[in-house]
């Protein structure tokens, strides 16, 4: 059975266990890899390489880091290696019809969501946030237009109701590099034919904003807490307290309401951490980090707090 050879494009955390699981197969040639440009991070604002590129460069392997994918330059390049097939795993930029007819077999797609459903930039936030109990992976075509191209394989995987984007992704990520081995498999046996997506039930996963984190306590206490399940680590969800405070919550559970309670009103300041109220039911915030202190639980965020009931946090 032929060799394929692949060219990887990523930058999120879903490319690496692509990348490990081809060359743990060993059944094809990973050609290289290309990512984003290292990028200004940390207190220093230091450049860093991407998680990504710095295990390509460990392994050994080329890779390229464009501005821009659609620049003639790199699309020259990436023409010159001649891949049969280019895989893109999060990475960050539309790709253009040029780019796409490099590789003979096409350019495919590893997708954390059971599309149609959430297309976009963060499908296993907006899963989360939103209450799904089942998600998947998805590996299609890319075309010009986001996330709708033919749909070439799906596996479907269930949600727990303690996951948080933390912990769904490299699960995701790890059922992505198996799922991605088995298209390879059909390339490399000829199969290449794809299932069109449904569009009418597309639905889209818009890239995420740090005022998503805010709590927004008209919302009911489930909501309250899927948000915060979707949302960690980034934004995480926060809030204010009385006096303006940042208050980040870290963890949270859903409780009874007491009627006539107005939402992000304190109901009670006692036990495992307060009880704040919701539009609809309540959440208790188990654990929180202060401005300028580091995690703790709820219970000893009141120890060292003022807070009461009859308060209010915004």
């Amino acid at each position: 059975m032929p060799r394929l050879k692949v060219v990887l494009m990523g930058s999120g955390a879903l490319a690496c266990p692509l990348l490990e699981g081809i060359l743990r197969e060993g059944k094809d040639e990973l050609a290289g890899v290309v990512t984003q440009p290292d990028r200004a991070a940390g207190r220093g604002l230091r450049c860093a390489p991407c998680e990504l590129k710095r295990l390509a460069e460990s392994r050994g392997l080329p890779v390229w880091t464009p501005e821009r994918a659609g620049d003639p330059s790199f699309v020259a390049q990436m023409a010159e290696r001649a891949p049969d097939v280019i895989v893109v795993a999060c990475f960050g930029q539309f790709l253009k019809e040029d780019l796409l007819a490099v590789p003979r077999l096409g350019t495919v797609n590893v997708h954390p969501s059971l599309l149609p459903k959430y297309r976009g930039a963060s499908p296993i936030q907006w899963a989360l946030a939103n209450g799904e109990r089942e998600t998947g992976v998805s590996v299609l075509y890319v075309t010009p237009k986001m996330d709708a191209g033919d749909v070439l394989a799906q596996e479907r995987m269930a949600i727990g109701p303690e996951e948080t984007a933390a912990t769904l992704e490299p699960k995701l990520a790890a059922k992505g590099a198996d799922l991605l081995g088995r298209v390879l498999d059909g390339f490399r046996e000829g199969r290449t034919q794809g299932v069109p997506q449904t569009e009418s039930e597309a639905t889209f996963a818009r890239k995420l904003t740090k005022e998503d984190g805010r709590v927004d306590w008209r919302r009911p206490a489930d909501e309250i807490r899927n948000r915060w399940r979707g949302f960690s680590p980034w934004p995480g969800a926060y809030a204010f307290l009385p006096g303006g405070e940042l208050l980040k919550i870290h963890g949270m559970t859903v409780e009874a309401g007491r009627e006539g309670a107005a939402p992000g009103e304190v109901i009670e300041a006692k036990g495992e951490g307060p009880v704040v109220a919701a539009g609809e039911g309540a959440v208790r915030l188990t654990a929180v980090q202060p401005a300028g202190k580091k995690v703790m639980p709820g219970a000893a965020f009141l120890c060292g707090h003022r807070l009461a009931a009859g308060m209010k946090l915004e």
